[in-house]
């Protein structure tokens, strides 16, 4: 799919998570992950049996999702529908599984309840791992989807046509607007990163993109400080994630590595024309990501390095 095309099929499936409660959620999930992942089943209540803890199984991976997805709800109901799921998957599916994800329809991101029962229930069950999966990991998953199949599991054909859209990721706008204020505050005697050149040589990024990377390198800090501690630690994780996958997909369109950025700027920014402070916020994004290999390829171990490089400016 072109950019264009993304931003439309992302609109639509927020569309969709805004009016999908309970059964629907759990419905629409499943669509996406029996689409995404051949392996995947789709777990059904089925009388006295009911669905045994479980609201999808991965064979080869063996996660157990369990899908909670209220209208309103505290946390204590969160608590409770949590504890309550573990307990049923390990009493009734013990063996069949490694890794208990927790879906969930909440757009903000993962509740600290939430946070606090993964953390816990990782202590108390060492044999196992925990994940949570939220309205960004479900859209991560809608990426890795071809047009037509994206178009049948959202419902709606994707038309491609010129748009514009002001913004690319909305998860990314708070950073935004974090380094574009913080930016200028950057200590310009600081010590820098040192950046290894070779990253750049590799991926064939040199001339402007390669100096616009360097000079992003110096306020990446801000960026490792807005995502420190706790939840954000999370988000940083889920966002990384996201930017992989596009970058995966745009790779295998375009072959100059200046159009994968430019795409992936877009994918920051939107493809309307951006003040330069914000212009200049997106490219510490990417610098941060890039560095992070998070985007872009790390030169394997038997290539010769070139050394190193100083990031000023």
């Amino acid at each position: 799919m072109k950019f264009e095309q993304r931003m439309y099929a992302r609109l639509k499936f927020l569309d969709l998570m805004a009016d999908l409660y309970e059964s629907a959620f759990e419905d629409f999930f499943h669509r996406v992950m029996v689409t995404r992942h051949p392996n995947f089943l789709d777990v059904r209540t089925h009388g006295k049996l009911g669905d045994q803890g479980a609201d999808g199984l991965t064979l080869h991976s063996r996660k157990l999702y369990a899908c909670y997805a209220p209208q309103t709800g505290g946390a204590s109901a969160v608590k409770t529908k949590f504890t309550k799921d573990l307990a049923s998957a390990v009493r009734q599916r013990d063996g069949q599984f490694d890794t208990f994800v927790f879906v969930h329809n909440d757009r903000r991101g993962i509740h600290p309840q939430v946070a606090t029962m993964l953390s816990t229930a990782d202590s108390d069950h060492p044999a196992l791992d925990f994940e949570q999966m939220g309205t960004r990991h479900i859209w991560q998953e809608c990426m890795g989807l071809d047009l037509a199949l994206a178009e049948d599991v959202l419902g709606c054909e994707i038309p491609v046509k010129p748009t514009v859209y002001g913004m690319g990721m909305d998860d990314l706008a708070p950073l935004l607007q974090h380094l574009k204020e913080l930016r200028a505050e950057a200590d310009p005697l600081m010590e820098l990163p040192q950046v290894r050149e070779e990253k750049l040589d590799f991926n064939q990024l040199r001339g402007e993109s390669g100096d616009a990377l360097l000079r992003g390198i110096r306020h990446t800090p801000l960026v490792e400080a807005f995502y420190a501690g706790g939840i954000r630690t999370l988000e940083h994780d889920e966002v990384a994630r996201g930017f992989r996958i596009f970058y995966e997909q745009v790779r295998q369109e375009y072959r100059d590595p200046d159009d994968v950025l430019w795409q992936l700027e877009m994918y920051v920014l939107g493809n309307e024309r951006q003040r330069p402070q914000v212009h200049r916020a997106a490219w510490v994004v990417l610098a941060h990501f890039f560095f992070r290999c998070d985007i872009f390829e790390a030169p394997p171990s038997d290539w010769s390095p070139a050394g190193l490089v100083s990031t000023q400016p």
